[in-house]
């Protein structure tokens, strides 16, 4: 990789995170909602815990995965608004007329995504230990963390990135946000697969991905080195920025070939 590359995508990652910081709803939003959602959800289901087989006696510990995943969906519609935003105004028709390689757009808007990535995580795992949480798998545990949280969120910004680079439009990408908060409510977020008693809904969880990554994250704070769990988190999570990347690579070439 060519210096002149590292340094495109460089200026283009920085690009990236100045925009994202001078609009506050894009940077404040991702933070504090998720926090509130976590609040409600670790006081009016503590009682859940008291369940046999439940994994913890702290809901507050149990429910702090789902912040990770929060934090991942909104990384995705900042990533596909903010790339749409650039074919919608013609930088993208104007950068295919520089030397500048198309694909270091691409790894620039990634790149500040994870740099948001990286802030919310510390920022959940920041609010975990002030209000308690022991972390089982201890302090490297929480470094494990932090990379899984960076491959999540490059997973799910390159899912937004392709969105964007196939409709061209921020209100499109905008408009599946709800589709994938679907995907966030039918998982094991609230009560683990195997006290799930309503059985479409198990087996609606055992088929959907995030469950899997939010069981990876939770096992880090719950349990401690569970190596299926985190198999099976990193295995998914590392699928789906594959798939994701290579969809937005071929989604950004055809696109920059129309241009």
């Amino acid at each position: 990789m060519s210096d002149g590359f590292v340094e495109q995508v460089g200026q283009l990652a920085r690009r990236s995170v100045v925009r994202t910081a001078r609009q506050p709803a894009n940077v404040v939003f991702p933070l504090v909602f998720p926090l509130l959602l976590l609040a409600v959800n670790s006081t009016g289901l503590q009682s859940a815990t008291r369940l046999p087989g439940f994994p913890t006696d702290s809901y507050l510990a149990f429910a702090l995965a789902v912040p990770f995943m929060q934090g991942a969906l909104f990384a995705t519609m900042n990533a596909g608004t903010d790339l749409a935003r650039d074919i919608q105004t013609g930088f993208l028709n104007r950068l295919a007329l520089t030397p500048m390689r198309g694909i270091a757009l691409l790894a620039g808007q990634l790149g500040g995504v994870m740099a948001m990535t990286a802030v919310q995580a510390v920022v959940w795992i920041s609010a975990g230990l002030i209000l308690g949480v022991h972390f089982a798998a201890g302090a490297g545990g929480i470094a494990v963390l932090l990379i899984f949280s960076l491959l999540i969120g490059l997973g799910f910004g390159a899912l937004g990135a392709f969105l964007a680079l196939r409709t061209g439009s921020g209100e499109s990408v905008q408009g599946m946000f709800p589709v994938f908060f679907v995907f966030l409510f039918i998982s094991s977020m609230a009560m683990p697969r195997n006290l799930i008693e309503i059985d479409w809904f198990r087996t609606a969880a055992t088929a959907n991905p995030v469950s899997y990554l939010i069981e990876g994250i939770r096992s880090l704070i719950v349990i401690g080195w569970d190596a299926e769990a985190l198999a099976l988190g990193f295995g998914f999570a590392a699928l789906i920025a594959v798939v994701a990347l290579t969809l937005a690579t071929v989604s950004l070439r055809t696109r920059l070939t129309r241009s």
